[in-house]
């Protein structure tokens, strides 16, 4: 979410002239804006149901200001399922973003059966315009 000087402006630019375009009906725009590994894959219920994940499949954010690890964590679920955490170390910009009221939608990016609970499920952060 964090830009260079200046690009902030030529982005919004380029998307209104973008959005201008666009028919009346058309469909909300979601916009990538971080893509995350899971935290905590191994702890938590994304391990369990592995099977039954999908790439594309939606996710929700959770904000959990009262988290005693974390006052910025971001759990993220599946079907209501508890599958991690945004990383720590990533997390700061979506909080913010999450405690203004920003629209913000998730899925799952990716899916590996790599051996490193870190690289097994990515999680892509999307904002709605």
């Amino acid at each position: 979410m964090r830009a260079r000087p200046g690009s902030a402006l030529l982005a919004g630019t380029a998307l209104a002239g973008l959005l201008g375009a666009l028919p009346a009906d058309a469909q909300h725009i979601r916009v990538l804006v971080q893509r995350s590994p899971l935290a905590g894959f191994q702890y938590h219920g994304a391990a369990i149901h592995w099977d039954a994940l999908r790439e594309g499949d939606p996710l929700k954010l959770v904000r959990e200001p009262d988290n005693p690890h974390d006052p910025r964590a971001v759990r993220v679920e599946w079907r209501g399922i508890m599958l991690g955490y945004l990383p720590r170390a990533e997390n700061r910009e979506v909080a913010r973003e999450m405690d203004q009221g920003t629209p913000l939608s998730a899925r799952i990016g990716r899916l590996s059966d790599d051996p490193n609970p870190w690289k097994r499920l990515r999680v892509d952060v999307l904002v709605g315009l």
